[in-house]
């Protein structure tokens, strides 16, 4: 076998071990990054729990919180489903807007901005640790 030949024969595992190593040192996060995206994560939530008691979300005094004390009854490990008062597949998203422009009366959230962030990280956080179980009703 001529070194040539060897080459070729060894590269795909080098290449495809160097790879792996190059991926399993891109996940490694420090201890800093880990503290700060978990205070980005908190205060994201603490956002989200201010809107859910927040009367002035809509314009009738009603909060999320008066129908969902702690986010209850909101199942966000069931979404995407089937929601019959929108008569489609809808994400969680979707019923959150449903639900400040017809219980709330207020107007509908951008789908990517900060208060629909903050009001599914809420939902999300309250329900830590429940299995996914989407398309379930």
């Amino acid at each position: 076998m001529t070194k040539r030949s060897r080459w070729i024969r060894i590269a795909p595992w080098a290449l495809c071990a160097a790879l792996v190593w190059q991926s399993a040192a891109a996940d490694e996060f420090t201890q800093e990054d880990l503290q700060r995206w978990k205070a980005q994560y908190v205060s994201v939530v603490q956002a989200g729990r201010a809107l859910w008691t927040d009367r002035k979300l809509g314009t009738n005094g009603v909060t999320c919180a008066q129908c969902h004390p702690n986010a209850a009854n909101t199942h966000p490990e069931t979404y995407p489903k089937f929601q019959v008062q929108l008569g489609r597949v809808v994400l969680l998203r979707d019923m959150i807007n449903w639900c400040i422009e017809n219980p709330v009366r207020g107007p509908k959230l951008e789908p990517d901005g900060p208060k629909m962030r903050a009001l599914e990280a809420y939902i999300m956080a309250q329900r830590k640790g429940v299995p996914m179980n989407y398309g379930k009703h």
